[in-house]
């Protein structure tokens, strides 16, 4: 299923292919994904999910032994250009040069919390600090409406000195949630994001996204499939890193999916 012309695409992919060494992580993989949705992304363990959030990002860079092959856009704007496989590092030759820049516009959670080593305030801060910002009162604006938008606040709001790396588990993981929308992502990444925070503020969260779908796309990695059925309009099933299957997210989940493997997956007989 591709975007629309209601609801075109945010992101194009076309034959994206990424190995580590000599093993494939993604295999000419292709898809649209709609601007200001939520899209659904689900897989078994190492299906190559993360590695397709980590070149949407171009933090795949960073990964030494990564090569890359194809094709991606963000509003029609080549991120990743490379019709012959090529190292990641050098990624800024086939596509997108400004890659700092670009990174601000994509905004990524990962599946355990990353708190920088800084006050609760600075974490969620720091981000619009380095864009320029610098009056108080506008920091002060940003700061509470992140952690507002991931459900932090309340519980947080009369120690914003405290050190970010005290908190416990599930609300470090919130907190990088509010560091991550602290520079108004056009998308953003969630990959795996309720790992570590309990089924209640997963729900509140939730109920956020929906929200935030109006001011940006929201691309959902989960190995919860039914979190996907509850966010998504659409959902991309990826298996050994290959799109198994594309489609309106209840299709999936209805047990008549075009492919038998989208079937057992949700239903619980592998993955």
């Amino acid at each position: 299923m591709v975007a629309t012309s209601q609801n075109p695409s945010k992101i194009r992919i076309e034959n994206l292919g990424v190995s580590y060494g000599p093993d494939p992580a993604l295999r000419s993989l292709s898809m649209d994904i709609p601007r200001n949705e939520v899209f659904g992304i689900i897989g078994p363990a190492q299906s190559g999910k993360t590695t397709l959030l980590k070149t949407l990002n171009r933090t795949i860079d960073l990964v030494p032994e990564a090569s890359v092959k194809g094709s991606v856009y963000i509003d029609d704007e080549a991120v990743v250009d490379a019709p012959e496989p090529v190292p990641a590092k050098s990624l800024t030759r086939h596509g997108l040069r400004d890659v700092c820049g670009y990174r601000r516009r994509i905004g990524m959670v990962a599946p355990l919390p990353v708190g920088l080593p800084m006050t609760i305030y600075d974490n969620v801060a720091f981000a619009p600090r380095q864009a320029g910002v610098k009056e108080r009162g506008q920091l002060d604006e940003i700061v509470e409406r992140c952690l507002t938008q991931a459900a932090l606040w309340d519980e947080v709001k009369d120690r914003l000195t405290t050190l970010g790396t005290k908190l416990s588990g599930g609300q470090q993981q919130r907190l990088t949630i509010a560091r991550a929308l602290s520079h108004e992502p056009e998308v953003l990444c969630l990959d795996e994001f309720s790992i570590a925070i309990d089924p209640v503020t997963t729900m509140r969260i939730e109920d956020v996204l929906r929200e935030l779908q109006s001011e940006m796309t929201i691309i959902l990695v989960t190995n919860l499939v039914q979190q996907a059925r509850r966010l998504a309009r659409q959902t991309a099933f990826i298996l050994n890193g290959e799109l198994v299957e594309l489609d309106d997210t209840e299709a999936i989940f209805s047990g008549e999916a075009n492919d038998p493997r989208t079937n057992e997956f949700v239903s619980g007989i592998f993955g």
